[in-house]
């Protein structure tokens, strides 16, 4: 008999799909995923459900009879203040500020952290230093000096002032993010270019943007979440013509007139944190690729 028919199977031994191990992580991550999906199954069947079924007490229930109407309440008829036109006006707000916030952080951002990884300067570890130290400043103790800021550029309660704070305080993580990520792209492929005759614009726009796609993904959910989601700059920096739907919306959750609607607050809210939660399935991946990328090197 040959030597090949006596030897034994090389490599690890299969792991049985139901052994201790995977029943208890699976078990432990269904959980998990139970407890935080819970409010938002809540949510979603109370949005659907008119007042009556409500008034019966069980929330978990799915609704007997559905209906859109809180929907549409919500959207366009719900009052915030002496407005009843519910949140479409506080979307295309968010739109207008979300838009050239995000535009304006990515770009500065990236540029900046594009030097700070490959063109050095004098002082550009100080630099770096100090952006980064802003990173770390709570917001509410800059609250008052920006409106002093804004009042003096005549900004204060327009659009575009809430633009510029959103812009200032995105840029110190950004920029983190933006020199690791940059750091960690083969430095050869930067010295080759130089070495050909291409400039700082040159290499950007060329080597390193279309290399970077991940981590401006990254930036581009960091952003969008965090100045859609923001209520305390928009609160401050705008007037109630100009509210983002944040404040709208807590404007209905928190009215104390009439009926308490408690299915068109969650339709509102629903709707309010539709587009960062859109965005989140819609770009996971490169997600998950950038961030790792941009946080543990450089």
């Amino acid at each position: 008999m040959s030597d090949t028919h006596l030897a034994e199977p090389s490599g690890p031994k299969p792991k049985k799909v139901l052994c201790r191990t995977n029943i208890m992580l699976y078990g432990t991550l269904i959980i998990v995923s139970m407890y935080y999906l819970l409010p938002l199954y809540v949510m979603v069947v109370t949005s659907l459900k008119g007042m009556p079924e409500i008034r019966m007490g069980n929330i978990f229930a799915p609704p007997m009879e559905i209906t859109y109407q809180p929907w549409v309440k919500a959207w366009s008829q719900a009052c915030t203040g002496i407005n009843c036109d519910g949140l479409s006006r506080g979307f295309w707000n968010s739109v207008r500020i979300l838009i050239p916030s995000c535009v304006l952080s990515i770009v500065i951002a990236s540029v900046n952290g594009y030097a700070l990884a490959r063109w050095r300067f004098k002082g550009s570890e100080l630099f770096f230093g100090i952006l980064i130290i802003g990173a770390f400043i709570p917001y509410q103790t800059m609250l008052y000096p920006l409106v002093i800021i804004l009042r003096e550029l005549k900004l204060m309660g327009s659009i575009w002032g809430l633009v510029l704070v959103h812009t200032v305080f995105g840029m110190p993580i950004l920029t983190l993010l933006f020199r690791n990520y940059f750091a960690s792209i083969p430095e050869d492929l930067h010295k080759a270019a130089r070495v050909d005759g291409a400039g700082f614009w040159t290499i950007y726009f060329k080597i390193m943007v279309p290399m970077s796609l991940p981590i401006f993904v990254v930036a581009l959910i960091l952003q969008v979440t965090g100045i859609w989601n923001d209520f305390l700059f928009g609160v401050i920096y705008t007037k109630p013509d100009t509210y983002p739907m944040t404040v709208q919306l807590n404007n209905i959750v928190n009215s104390v007139q009439g009926i308490k609607e408690y299915n068109v607050n969650m339709a509102a809210t629903l709707l309010t944190g539709a587009v960062p939660l859109i965005l989140y399935f819609v770009s996971g991946k490169l997600f998950v690729r950038g961030i790792a990328a941009g946080a543990v090197k450089g």
